[in-house]
């Protein structure tokens, strides 16, 4: 990549309406809680994740699928208004655009149900189509909000042309086989929270202690290098020879719905532009860090300037990390 030029990075992911619902706590099972406010934002982990790297300064291109609702014309909209390719975003007739419920509590905890809608019919002639836009990308970036095959498929598309490919592995799949799970985590690195990664590992992972001792078994998976984020306790990387600890930025939580969206978005930009591993975590960590810190998910994406600022910042404070 020409210095000069924005990264090109490639979304392969959902597209979905947030219904974004505050609340004082969230509902325990069979509880009915009165909620503040309720509002409707765009959403879904790929388009996030393409908004959040668009205002980074990548060249975003995002492939997915919206549907014929009153959702889609506003989702579509949504991306084009943040600079982003939606060439290749195809609309499924007689289906509805995916819709997230996205239940925040006062702490910024959050619980999510995500109903796939149109993002669970993103098909192989999607790949087909990508094909060129993939394979001249410098990062193709990715999560499991769409059908694993297609995942799959994009995947061996990227790495037949040498683009490196970053996946964020949630949901976590469950129910697949040993073989289909090996060709998901297949990839450059993975970058899962700490109870993605327990799920992935089928360990408790409570602890950067816990991480630690755990990330190396990721790439056993198949990922050839793998980050675990855990919140306000920081990063743990692993480059394929050394584990390494990334401490956090200290933020007020205000809502953290889409701080592993910014996280992902982070990486894959540095990562696009020639960064190292280290360099380029901790900007992710930053944009997480912000993104946490502002109610919403692609309304509270952080622009490249923010995050330089934090990084600065955090460089004054702590000059020896």
């Amino acid at each position: 990549m020409n210095k000069t030029q924005s990264p090109k990075i490639t979304v392969l992911g959902s597209i979905n309406m947030d219904l974004m619902i505050r609340t004082e706590n969230l509902p325990l099972p069979g509880e009915t809680v009165i909620a503040l406010s309720k509002v409707e934002n765009p959403g879904g982990k790929g388009a996030n994740q393409a908004v959040a790297a668009a205002r980074m300064g990548a060249e975003v291109t995002m492939v997915g699928c919206v549907g014929d609702d009153s959702f889609a014309d506003l989702l579509l909209q949504n991306l084009q208004d943040e600079e982003i390719d939606t060439s290749h975003v195809v609309r499924r007739d007689k289906r509805a655009s995916g819709v997230a419920v996205v239940m925040v509590e006062a702490s910024g905890e959050n619980a999510i149900l995500v109903v796939p809608g149109a993002n669970g019919l993103v098909s192989l002639s999607e790949i087909e189509q990508a094909k060129e836009t993939i394979r001249e990308s410098d990062i193709l970036l990715m999560q499991l909000e769409v059908p694993q095959d297609i995942v799959i498929a994009a995947t061996k598309v990227a790495l037949e042309a040498g683009v490196p490919v970053i996946l964020d592995p949630a949901p976590v799949p469950v129910n697949t086989s040993e073989n289909v799970q090996s060709e998901l985590l297949h990839v450059d690195l993975i970058c899962p929270n700490q109870s993605e990664a327990a799920g992935l590992l089928g360990k408790p992972i409570d602890t950067i202690d816990d991480a630690v001792a755990l990330i190396r078994e990721l790439t056993l998976l198949g990922s050839k290098r793998a980050i675990i984020t855990l919140a306000e306790q920081g990063a743990v990387v692993f480059d394929g020879e050394t584990v390494q600890t990334i401490p956090a930025f200290c933020i007020d939580v205000v809502d953290s719905t889409a701080a592993g969206d910014a996280f992902a978005a982070g990486l894959a930009v540095r990562l696009a532009e020639k960064a190292d591993l280290i360099d380029a975590v901790r900007f992710a960590s930053a944009a997480g860090a912000l993104a946490a810190s502002d109610n919403g998910a692609q309304s509270a994406m952080p622009s490249r300037i923010q995050i330089e600022t934090l990084l600065e910042q955090q460089k004054q404070e702590r000059p020896d990390e």
